[in-house]
């Protein structure tokens, strides 16, 4: 309690006069100034360090201030871009001074008993909080620092405060003033805010004026200026540095009613302390956590074990938190996360909750994978990894310790078991024993060199401490374990030693630094006295030394080693023994060197008794000198020494293992060794010598019996593959160390050991019925070995560079091998020699890279799969032959970047799912039906990085995939809410994995070779059976299949199977091999029907009425002859030919369905939903609602957006819908015809007639196109011929004729009449083209672009044929293997084509020649305009580029030589997304651009500005809701995006991004009851990580950001007064958020396990319904269970009113995903609500919540999939599946159907008048309104 003088408060500077300088001192450069912003005197202190300017108080050190107040505040600004460092020196109750000190110049904390240093974090204007130590930043704030002191002493250093006794602020900062206290005081809460809320009495007050920072008005305090308590109130938890986190107590001086519920507690969000901070604190090992809590963490996660020698197994949900949250202190368990953010300066506030609000939410299990484990590690073969020195006995001499890389291993040496202690993330670098076994000490290697101290007997990890050594190379503990040593290298590569106090640690304590020292000295080996643990000694390059702790301090002294100074020594051993008449320390020590010196120390003494050296035996048999110095040659190099009391073992570089008696006279035993040997140790018992050599050996030396006995043998290097065979039980793996190794599967044991010197094997293969092993080598050899005779069989030369693949069919009789280049070849093997069959070339992906698993073949042997001939596709072939059945194109374009999805590994499912699975790059793996290609579901995401191999166990249970470090064992049906368990153990990428041939065990390699158990339960049927009953309900219709694998003389199949409408996507599907096919136009006069495509067949004269397409054979080189399509005969009238999808035959196709490498292909988004099979359309002019306008625009579609600058005409599309805009007056007209997502639009030049051309309806064969008159907006007619989608279309230049394209999969060009839309000319291509484009000088020519060609096409007529000549003409060689992706006509006989490199060329029309070409851009151009003179390029870069092309015209003569240096760059703009559409004026110089992030931007070339005109969401709308006052509406999506509408003009007014997250939720915060001021307009948004985020419209910027969710926010809602924000999450919980405070006030669970789908308020009478509160709320999730809640909030009340569950049938069908389940409260009976979901019947029910009856049932055609209620009329609206709107009329039911979406109606939402409503399909949203009813 500070003296009554101090009290209130003390203004330290006004108290003693710093400005007269009589009392305080300065030194440097210290002054006195006005600050404009504070209005008052401000003293700067400043220098070129801390140290070089000072203000202290008092003046001289031997005064005190004798300050008792508790809290000191400070009142400064550091200096930006300097440092600063300030020092309080402070007196304990025991009269001991302690400093306390902080500095932005401090790295990390630092403590000792009379000296604390905190770092300072200076946070910037605006920043969150996210800063690093460090100079302060440019945009540094004003802060007020509160400095508890008598907690700090208490938490750090366990004292008791008495006063401050001096102060002093050192450069570079300004300081107002000092002041102490013993009130908190808040700078945010005024005097009338205090006396208001009676804050005194908890004792907190306004800051006193003489202190305050100005506020100017209408601004807030956190705003303007930072607010740092330190610690925080309440906070037990040590924090290591000080950094802004929180404002003061009143969190912004906002008074309430309740002054008490007001008042929040304040934490500070600072890192968790780190394990420095363990010196001072204890804190103890991480306690196991319920799932979905808060997890308190160190700085390296610990893995604990499940059972002895067994790796815990990840639980998927825990590996969702690790990867998801960060890790928490313990503090952050039970509170409500409220992360200071940097969005607009807005500070945001965490406080503790109250325990007398907040409720323990205990999470349970959720159903997973079982058993659990469902791996245990059984063995692991393998040694070392980091180093081969470290292995050691266990006291009982039964057992060695040795490291396997991150995994420590304890080997039983006469039964082989093994256990294992893991936890380390990388290889372990050092072990180390105490003398009885029971504390083992180890540490890894890399920067973070983590220290682990283990209890041995029971394997658990009692202590994680870092090193503070980047890289610590040897330990050595003590004999009682007190004491720990290490001696590593810092970060300068200084040797470094660190002595740590373990004494604590079996006792639950911390271990603590006793002392650390750098030298300059080599230090190879360092061990701790047995009989002191403060000696050590070490020995390294030219020095023996003895170091010692004493005081704190380590200290060294050298051993004179007189004429051996220069030796380098590499290891040391005491003296065994002790005898009693000697002192502990009078030891003999034993150091041996490279040079083959043993030198005998004289411990006590510190000096050298006498020096030996060992040089190898003579010829004749010579014993080694036993005279220092004596002999001549070179030494034997001695690696290692253990000393006995009875003998000295040794190891030596010559691979020997020498025992010698103590005096060195002669050797007694010796093992000879193939490498040299690392290390020695004898056994506690000295019957045993344990020894390790450098090629990863490991064994003992029985000295008795004087055999040698070889525990482990491992690879020197990182394993590449292995093979397992089942009938002798034996596994091979080849390495990086260029050897090819068999192992007994049963004993583990090394069976045979190949060599390849100049050759590194890559690939090996165990044929399955003979002792044959196959193994492929980087030189492109494929070897086959006989094991039973030891002999090589036969070398395959067919490859030329490094096997990629290599495997046998499960039969026997054939061999495959793949190699880098993409060559193919089979082997016959029914011979014991191997023959080859049929070699392919370019076949297999050559940029796929290689891998164990890079062939599959099917468990029935007749299919075979990889990946190739390019990454991007996936070959299924006849394994017997080669012949290629089917081809599946993986890839999935990303509108963002040009990168494509591509193929990783694959493998097949056993024979009867008929499944071929592949892993792709973007951690996908797709399940494929092997015989049509169809995808039937898909994993994802699967590992971190891609998946390097999978496997599937026989009975198709269970998955296996590797990737990263880390093993998943998967559910295959994926039941469960966990589908998959994870399990660590390497420290290297795992290559590969694979069950044993009797699916007991699982193998993994990579660092070394994993066995583990496989603990599945057996199956409850056959596996055939099972497979069967899995594919018939996966597959419908597989049961009848009769379809086989086709025959290599069969026709290959024509069409694509098509998946089911309720099936994923299907992938693209080629069922021929086409590698290189080219296509030749020509035309001739008269053709021959040509039927076998596999025979060679002259080309005769036929009909005249057709043209000829002569295309290159599939399988040959033989011509065949393709008629195209026939054009319709006119017999039927012009309506019905345009109505009715085309009859006639169509010419077969190339089946090139490969997705080309270009953006311009249009994809339609994923869509489960079907059309409705019935649709009430209300009679005409009985609409209730009109479409008033659509916000988006789908940047998803390709040239899809048409302006005709003359006429104004201005059209784009949003999904199925087509909007035609008043650009001046911004009102919309919608053109509703398609059912289907919209690709492309073209206009006519006259403008009067629009195209539009869509995907497949539900039954229909073809695409529609739809021919609308341009003036009254009606479609005249429908087309239909394309068979997937449209690519491009084009019209004529006298309007008369429309071309359109199909996209890659159709690949066909359709010519049409657009007076009568007949179809006058179709044909089919080879290969895929791009776009089409009309010549503006002549209606006959038409151009089109694809690979590496121009097609010029003319048309011509005889009589009422039309037909078409055609004239491919190539790319310059120059540019390669290309894609022309764009191309627009130019002035003069110009034509442009862009490239997917970046590109542009110039084409000569009359000519038919290209003969220029310039880089226009670094990505594919996918857009070309060009008028007059002027060329503007888009590419997938996002620019769009203006070109200056006047000089072309003038280069034609020059031919392909002609200089692109004439064409000039004019100007250049950046947009937000690949550019997809354009349309300019006729100079160019205005337009109009549409990118994929769904933006129209205007453009502007000569003032070179964009605007934008139209946008929406990319991505899926997650939510949509008007402002109270409807002048406003809100969208939120999954691309992270919070956006805010004028509902006047429909533009975006401002939009709130947040990157990696998806905003799942949103909502308007409602009107205040009682306005107080300016009305100011929030938005609270839920997010994928379980954040909410309050955003202010009218400062458009963030108020605050909490995390009261672990999982997903689904669902959120405002109470009614504003005052509270309701959020449910994925998992079930609800929390009640207050936005005042940040505080999470309520956690419900009442729901848990399933997610929130529906939140939503509504007022009530304060007694209605029995209980008090003025407001009911209602809270739904998925599993059709409601709550409703009566809620007094002010009052701290809530009570379950009634819980409502809602019954449905047990199995659904035909339905891919449960509808949700939706509940509302009537707005015309207060006391109903209203019920839509999966159940019994299709049917809205209203339920009286006081009958508590369901009292009325609407049907409904459909599942509901949303559901809004009208505020003012009796209107229901209910969106479906169906792409369906219904607006019902209740009670009558009536009901009107209303289309305009090509998804799923996900949401509606009416505005709070009832006059508009809101729907929103996929990306698109609608704005309807209310006209009538």
């Amino acid at each position: 309690m500070a003296a009554a003088w101090q009290r209130p408060y003390l203004n330290v500077f006004k108290h003693f006069r710093v400005e007269e300088w009589k009392r305080s001192a300065r030194e440097g450069d210290v002054a006195a100034l006005t600050d404009a912003r504070l209005k008052g005197t401000v003293y700067r202190i400043r220098g070129s360090g801390p140290a070089s300017s000072s203000l202290q108080l008092p003046r001289t050190a031997t005064q005190s201030l004798g300050l008792a107040g508790r809290y000191l505040y400070l009142l400064f600004r550091p200096v930006a871009g300097k440092h600063f460092a300030v020092h309080l020196d402070v007196t304990t109750a025991e009269n001991q001074v302690v400093r306390i000190s902080f500095s932005s110049l401090f790295k990390e904390f630092r403590a000792t008993a009379t000296w604390l240093q905190f770092p300072f974090v200076c946070g910037a204007a605006g920043t969150s909080g996210h800063e690093l130590v460090g100079a302060a930043p440019a945009e540094v704030r004003w802060t007020c620092l509160v400095l508890d002191l008598p907690t700090i002493l208490s938490l750090y250093l366990s004292r008791r405060y008495s006063h401050l006794r001096s102060v002093k602020l050192c450069s570079n900062l300004l300081v107002k003033n000092l002041c102490t206290s013993d009130l908190v005081f808040d700078p945010a809460v005024t005097f009338s805010e205090a006396r208001q809320a009676d804050l005194a009495r908890r004792g907190v007050a306004p800051m006193p004026r003489e202190m305050a920072f100005p506020v100017p008005k209408g601004e807030y305090w956190h705003d303007l200026y930072h607010y740092i308590r330190f610690p925080a109130e309440g906070s037990k938890l040590l924090h290591d540095s000080i950094q802004k986190s929180c404002p003061g107590p009143a969190a912004g001086g906002q008074a309430s009613e309740d002054p008490i519920r007001q008042l929040p507690q304040p934490v500070t969000l600072t890192k968790a302390v780190r394990d420095r901070l363990s010196l001072i604190h204890q804190i103890t090992s991480p306690k196991a956590m319920p799932h979905r809590r808060p997890v308190t963490a160190k700085s390296i996660p610990e893995v604990h074990l499940t059972a002895p020698g067994t790796p815990r197994a990840v639980p998927a949900a825990d590996k969702e938190l690790e990867r998801n949250q960060r890790p928490r202190s313990a503090g952050d368990a039970g509170q409500s996360r409220s992360l200071a953010v940097g969005d607009g300066g807005i500070h945001v506030y965490a406080h503790q909750m109250s325990e007398r609000t907040i409720r323990a939410v205990h999470a349970g299990s959720e159903e997973g994978l079982l058993p659990d484990p469902i791996l245990k590690l059984r063995m692991i073969i393998g040694f070392g990894g980091c180093s081969t020195k470290w292995a050691l006995w266990t006291h009982d001499n039964a057992a060695v310790v040795y490291p396997c890389h991150a995994v420590i291993v304890t080997l039983q040496i006469q039964t082989g078991e093994q256990r294992f202690f893991t936890g380390h993330t990388d290889k372990v670098s050092a072990l180390a024993f105490n003398g009885n076994s029971t504390l083992l000490a180890s540490v890894q290697a890399g920067p973070l060199s983590v220290v682990r101290l283990w209890d041995f007997p029971t394997g658990t990890c009692l202590s994680v401490f870092k090193s503070h050594v980047r890289s610590l190379l040897s330990l050595s503990f003590s004999y009682s374990g007190a004491v720990l040593c290490g001696v590593g290298k810092d970060r300068h590569s200084k040797t470094m030693v660190v002595v740590w106090n373990a004494a604590q640690v079996t006792r639950g304590g911390e271990v603590a630094v006793l002392a650390k020292a750098h030298t300059d000295v080599d230090i190879q080996a360092l061990k701790i006295a047995f009989f002191d643990d403060t000696r050590m000694v070490s020995c390294g390059r030219d020095n023996v030394r003895l170091w010692r702790v004493r005081s704190g301090a380590l200290r060294s002294c050298a051993v004179s080693l007189g004429e051996y100074h220069s030796l380098e020594f590499t290891d040391l051993a005491f003296e065994e023994g002790h005898a009693a008449e000697r002192e502990p320390e009078d030891r003999t020590l034993f150091v041996c060197s490279k040079s083959g010196h043993v030198l005998e120390v004289d411990y006590k003494n510190v000096c050298m008794r006498s020096a030996r050296r060992l040089l190898p035996a003579q010829p004749q048999g010579c014993q080694p000198h036993d005279k220092a110095g004596g002999g001549t040659g070179p030494g034997i190099a001695i690696n290692s020494i253990s000393i006995s009391s009875t003998f000295c073992a040794m190891g030596s570089e010559d691979g020997y293992l020498r025992l010698w008696p103590l005096d060195f006279s002669a050797v007694v035993l010796e093992a000879e060794h193939e490498a040299p040997v690392s290390s020695v140790c004898i056994s506690p018992d000295s019957r045993k010598v344990l020894c390790t050599t450098a090629a990863g050996n490991l064994g003992y030396l029985d000295i008795q019996s004087r055999d040698y006995n070889t525990l482990m043998r491992s690879h020197e290097h990182s394993i590449l593959a292995f093979s397992v065979e089942g009938i002798w039980k034996q596994m091979a793996t080849v390495s990086r160390d260029n050897t090819i190794r068999v192992w007994d599967l049963v004993s583990m044991q090394q069976l045979y050991d190949f060599t390849a010197a100049d050759e590194m094997p890559c690939a090996v293969a165990f044929h399955p019925t003979q002792q044959i092993l196959a193994c492929g080598f980087d030189s492109g050899m494929v070897r086959t070995f006989s094991l039973a005779a030891s002999d090589l069989l036969a070398e395959h030369k067919q490859h030329r560079t490094v096997i990629t693949g290599l495997t046998f069919s499960p039969d026997g009789k054939f061999m495959f091998s793949s190699c880098l280049q993409g060559t193919l070849a089979l082997y016959g093997c029914m011979a014991q020699k191997s023959h080859v069959l049929r070699v392919l070339g370019n076949v297999v992906a050559r940029d796929a890279g290689s891998g164990p698993d890079a062939l599959a073949v099917s468990g029935d042997s007749r299919l075979l799969a990889f990946v190739g001939h390019s990454k991007y596709i996936v070959t299924v072939m006849e394994a017997c032959s080669l012949d290629e059945l089917l081809r599946v194109d993986i890839s999935i374009l990303d509108l963002n970047s040009a990168a494509l999805d591509f193929a990783v590994r694959v493998c097949f499912a056993p024979v009867p799912r008929g499944e071929l699975l592949v892993s792709t790059s973007s951690n996908k793996i797709l399940v494929l039906d092997a015989k049509t290609g169809r995808l039937v579901r898909e994993v994802s995401p699967v590992h971190k990085l891609s998946c390097s191999s999978l496997a599937l166990s026989e009975d198709g249970r269970y998955l296996l995939t590797a990737g990263d470090k880390v093993i998943k064992v998967w559910d295959y049906q994926m039941r469960f809410d966990i589908n998959f368990q994870v399990y660590i153990g390497h420290s290297e990428p795992v290559r590969q994995v694979a069950f044993t041939p009797d699916q007991q065990h699982v193998i993994s390699v990579g660092d070394a070779i994993f066995l583990w158990d496989f603990l599945a339960l057996p199956a409850e049927r056959s596996p055939l059976a099972r497979a069967c009953s899995s594919k018939s309900t996966l597959l419908p219709g597989a049961e009848g299949s009769s379809e086989k694998v086709k025959d290599a003389s069969e026709t290959p199949r024509q069409t694509v199977p098509l998946p089911l409408l309720s099936s994923p996507p299907c992938l693209d599907v080629s069922s021929v091999h086409q590698t290189g096919c080219q296509s030749i136009f020509s035309e001739s006069d008269k053709e021959q029907e040509a039927d076998l495509p596999g025979r060679s067949r002259m080309v005769m004269n036929g009909d005249k009425d057709a043209s000829l397409l002569v295309v290159g054979s599939v399988r040959s080189k033989e011509l065949i002859v393709v008629r195209p399509k026939a054009r319709q005969e006119s017999s039927t009238s012009p309506e019905e030919s345009a109505n009715e999808p085309r009859k006639e035959t169509r010419s077969p196709k190339s089946q090139c369905s490969v997705r080309p490498d270009s953006y311009r292909h249009f994809t339609p988004h994923f869509k489960a939903s079907v059309l409705p099979q019935s649709f009430l359309s209300p009679p005409a002019g009985s609409e209730i609602l009109r479409l008033k306008a659509v916000i988006g625009y789908n940047g998803n579609g390709r040239g899809n957006m048409v302006w005709n600058p003359d006429t104004g005409f201005f059209a784009y599309t949003c999904g199925c819908v087509i909007v035609v805009e008043d650009l001046h007056s911004g009102s919309q007209n919608h053109w509703l015809g398609h059912a289907e997502e919209i690709s492309t639009l073209a206009v006519s030049h006259d403008a009067q007639v629009l195209a539009s051309a869509s995907g497949k309806r539900n039954g229909d064969s073809h695409c529609q196109i739809c021919i609308w008159n341009v003036q009254d907006g009606v479609c005249t007619a429908s087309l239909f011929h394309h068979e997937t989608q449209v690519q491009a279309m084009a019209f004529s230049r006298d309007d008369r004729f429309l071309v359109t394209l199909g996209d890659y999969s159709d690949q066909t060009v359709a010519l049409w009449n657009t007076y009568t839309h007949e179809l006058m000319f179709s044909t089919c291509v080879l290969e895929p083209v791009h776009d089409v484009a009309f010549s503006p000088l002549c209606h006959r020519e038409l151009a089109c672009v694809g690979r590496g060609t121009v097609m010029f096409w003319l048309l011509e007529h005889q009589g009422a044929d039309v037909s078409l000549k055609v004239h491919r003409a190539p790319a310059l060689d120059v540019l390669g293997p290309v894609e022309l992706t764009s191309l627009c006509y130019g002035a003069d006989n110009l034509l442009y084509s862009g490239t997917n490199s970046g590109q542009i060329c110039v084409w000569d029309t009359e000519t038919n020649g290209c003969f220029m070409t310039w880089e226009a851009d670094e990505g594919e151009i996918g857009v070309l305009v060009c008028r007059r003179n002027r060329l503007m390029s888009g590419s997938n870069t996002k620019r769009i580029r203006l070109w200056a092309v006047a000089a072309v015209r003038d280069l034609r003569l020059r031919g392909p030589d002609a200089s692109s240096s004439s064409v000039l760059l004019e100007h250049e703009i950046t947009l937000d997304g690949t550019i997809v559409s354009a349309a300019f004026d006729d100079s160019l110089e205005m337009g109009i651009v549409g990118t994929t992030a769904g933006t129209l931007w205007y453009i502007n070339w000569m003032e070179s500005t964009s605007i934008r005109l139209i946008s929406g969401h990319k991505n899926k709308v997650t939510e949509v809701c008007f402002s109270p006052d409807e002048t406003h509406c809100a969208t939120c999506g999954e691309d992270g995006s919070v956006r805010i509408w004028s509902q006047g003009s429909m533009e975006l007014v401002v939009q709130f991004q947040v990157l990696n997250q998806s905003c799942q939720c949103l909502a308007w915060k409602p009107r205040p009851i009682i306005m107080w001021g300016a009305e100011r307009q929030h938005v609270v948004a839920g997010y994928s990580d379980g954040t909410i985020r309050v955003f202010s419209i009218s400062r458009t910027e963030m108020e605050l950001k909490m995390h009261p969710h672990a999982a997903a926010v689904t669902a959120i809602a405002y109470s009614t007064d504003g005052e509270m924000i309701l959020s449910g999450d994925k998992d079930g919980l609800v929390a009640v958020s207050s936005p005042r405070t940040g505080m999470t006030i309520r956690i419900l669970a009442d729901h848990k396990g399933s997610p929130i789908t529906v939140l939503q308020c509504t007022r009530k009478q304060y007694r209605d319904f029995g209980v008090e509160g003025g407001e009911l709320w209602l809270a739904t999730s998925s599993d059709r269970r409601v709550s409703v809640w009566a809620s007094d909030w002010l009052k701290d009340k809530c009570e379950l009113l009634d819980w409502l569950s809602f019954s449905a049938l047990a199995g659904p069908e035909g339905l891919i995903s449960l509808p949700p389940s939706l509940a509302a409260f009537c707005p015309w009976e207060p006391s109903t609500l209203v019920y839509v979901g999966f159940g019994m019947q299709k049917e809205a029910l209203f339920y009286s919540l006081r009958k508590k009856q369901v009292v009325e049932k609407i049907a409904l055609p459909y599942f509901a999939t949303s559901l809004s209620l009208s505020p003012a009329a009796r209107f229901m609206a209910v969106g479906f599946g169906e792409r369906l709107l219904r607006l019902l009329r209740c009670p009558a039911g009536e009901a009107q159907d209303y289309a305009g979406h090509d998804d799923a109606v996900h949401l509606c939402r009416f505005a709070p008048s009832g006059r508009r409503l809101l729907t929103a399909s996929h990306s698109a949203v609608l704005v309807w309104e209310l006209t009538g009813g």
